[in-house]
This record gives structure tokens, sequence and C-alpha cells, in this order.
């Protein structure tokens, strides 16, 4: 099935872009692209082993009917690759590649793809255009909109990077049908983030939706899709570089990547961590901000109807506390979390003190 893809501008002045979201479009991408970014550039095409074995031989093929010169690199898939080994090689492959100040970077894949090939366009001789074709769920709702790219260090993810916005973001969601359940419902988790955040009658329809967004039904996840970027656009266009109200996305995040850190990359997907670390912070709002325990129960019911883990009784609360106080979040060595104070109103990122979060630790698991 093919659709008229939906638009949504991101305002950034020059740096203003599209993110077209439809059914069908990965045989357009090509097209799509020299409506908006002309033709005849070389287009170096990053993704990963699974990814690529599905969808870079159809895209390599659109691309080229629309006229680019098309070159691949493919990095294992999973975290580990957001690496500085897998930045140097990449950056190898566009110099082998001959990209130019002309060139594009095109990412096929998910956030640990658009995260690693967004650097590459960010740093290649000082910054190449590139292009978001997200695959997954979780990158077309928030990974692959807002320009942040970057790598992991041992200590912690996300640690080195740049803001770099996209030429462009082109969503199929027909690509959503080879992920798997566990994969899907990972995305879901920062779908329901946007709900505790900012939109509580977006909440309140993935609560009566949930099993039609379960089984791919398209106008649900038509909706939601397009829901979630409109959010995640207007917050970027207030705050591009996270100086402000940008910092609502990371509810969550404080916890969840500590989580991520501490039980090794890979043994939970990012969107099982941040929806427990959704849980815990909203257990940390009812105590700091009066954030309704009825709300808190509700959260909990959804994340559960996505067959997301609700609680965390794996690391000591001074490991992870160690972990937070390193977080690119922290300021001072003081771990700062964004909390609510009534469904879909969230506030600018505070101290809370370590006794009341290990307290609220000790009680939730």
């Amino acid at each position: 099935m093919t659709t008229t893809p939906e638009m949504i501008q991101v305002e950034l002045g020059e740096r203003s872009y599209p993110i077209c979201i439809g059914a069908g479009l990965l045989s357009q991408v090509g097209e799509l692209m020299k409506a908006s970014l002309g033709t005849g550039q070389r287009v170096l095409v990053v993704t990963d082993d699974k990814v690529g074995a599905l969808y870079l031989e159809p895209l390599t093929a659109s691309l080229e009917a629309a006229g680019y010169l098309v070159a691949s690199h493919t990095v294992p898939h999973g975290e580990a690759s957001k690496s500085s080994e897998k930045l140097t090689e990449t950056w190898c492959t566009a110099v082998d590649a001959r990209l130019d100040r002309k060139s594009i970077v095109v990412a096929l894949g998910g956030g640990v793809v658009g995260d690693l090939a967004g650097f590459v366009a960010a740093s290649f001789l000082r910054g190449v255009a590139f292009v978001q074709v997200p695959t997954s769920l979780l990158a077309m709702v928030d990974s692959s909109v807002g320009g942040k790219t970057g790598i992991n260090l041992p200590q912690g993810k996300n640690l080195v990077g740049a803001f770099h916005q996209p030429a462009m973001v082109i969503a199929d969601l027909e690509l959503l049908s080879t992920l798997s359940p566990r994969e899907f419902c990972s995305g879901m988790a920062e779908v329901i983030k946007y709900g505790v955040i900012h939109d509580a009658k977006l909440f309140a329809m993935l609560e009566e939706k949930a099993e039609a967004i379960k089984a791919l039904e398209m106008e649900p996840l038509t909706h939601l899709v397009k829901r979630s970027c409109e959010i995640k656009a207007d917050i970027v266009r207030q705050d591009e570089r996270e100086g402000g109200v940008r910092a609502f996305l990371n509810f969550g995040h404080t916890l969840g990547h500590a989580i991520e850190n501490v039980s090794g990359y890979g043994k939970f997907l990012h969107g099982e961590a941040i929806a427990m670390g959704m849980v815990y912070a909203a257990h940390v709002s009812e105590r700091q901000q009066g954030f309704p325990e009825v709300d808190t129960q509700r959260l909990i019911v959804l994340i559960q109807a996505f067959d997301l883990p609700v609680s965390y009784d794996e690391g000591s609360w001074e490991t992870l506390f160690e972990v937070m106080t390193a977080d690119k979040k922290a300021q001072n060595a003081v771990p700062r979390f964004v909390l609510c104070n009534k469904l879909g109103n969230a506030l600018l990122p505070e101290e809370v003190s370590e006794e009341l979060l290990q307290s609220v630790y000790v009680d939730w698991t």
C-alpha cells in the first residue's frame, strides 16, 4: 500500500526541513530527495546488517533512479556500533566513495544508525547534508527528528556528538511490519513519553487503541507517529540546542540511561530502559511535585499494555547514582530530573535530593 505522505515542517529558519510520513515511501525516497535537495550528488547510505539485508537494495535502486551516485557502509546492528571505531570506519568509507561537500549521507535504520550517520555527516569535511530514513518506531517518533547525533563512550551514552539537523526525514510506516514485537513496543515508550510530558489526549488515545496499535492498524499508527513528530518538531523549534523546554524530552531518561549502562548495553532495549525510568520519574514527581498517584498507575498500566517493564531491581543504588552523576544532563556532577505536576505537563529539569531519590528507588524496587 502506498499513501500520499503526511508532511510536517520543522521550522528552524535556514535549517528547516520536512518530515514525510506515509506507507510505501521507500521506493519514493529518491524522488522525494530530488524534489527537495536536487540530484546528481554522491550519496553514502549508512545502515546495519539487519536493516541492510531487507532495505538497502530497494533504497539504492530508488536513489539511482533519481540520478544519485550511491555507495554504502554497513555496521553490525546494536548499540555497540555507536563507537569511535565504527565512526572512523564510516569516515574512511566516505573518503573512498569520494564524498565532497555537496554529498549527502543517508541514514537507513534505527536510532543507532541515525546517530552514527548523523555524526558522520556533522563532522566529515566539517559538515555535509544528511537524510534520515528511519526503519524503527523509536527512530520515526524520536531520534530521527531534532538533529542530535553522536556516539557512546564506556562511561555513558551519547557523550560525544553534535547538533546537526537532517535535510529531511522520510518515514515509511510499512517498514514497521518487519520489526519484532519487542522492538516495536520499545519504540512505544517514547510515544507514551510524549503523552506524559505534553499531550494528555494522546495518552488517552494510546490507552484506548493499544491493541489496534500493536496490530499495526494504519489509522492509529499514522496518528501516533504524526502527533509524536508534531510535538517534537514544536519543541525543537522553540529550543534547538536544549537550553530550555527541549529538556522535557528527557523525561525518564536520567535513570533509563543509567540502567542501560549498568546492565550492559543490549540487555534492555532503549525503550525498555526508558519505560522503567518513566515509572521511577513519575514516583519522584509524586513526592516532589504532587503528580497524582492515579496517573502514575495509569502510566504503569499503559506501559504494561505494550509489554514493557515497569520495575528494576538488578542494580545497586550506589552504582546507578554514580552513573547518573556522569550523565550529560547532570550539572556539577548532580543528576537532574524532568518531572511532571500533572499528566501532559512537564517541568524544567531540577535537582532532587539524593535522599529522596534513593528513598523512591528503594520503595519502587
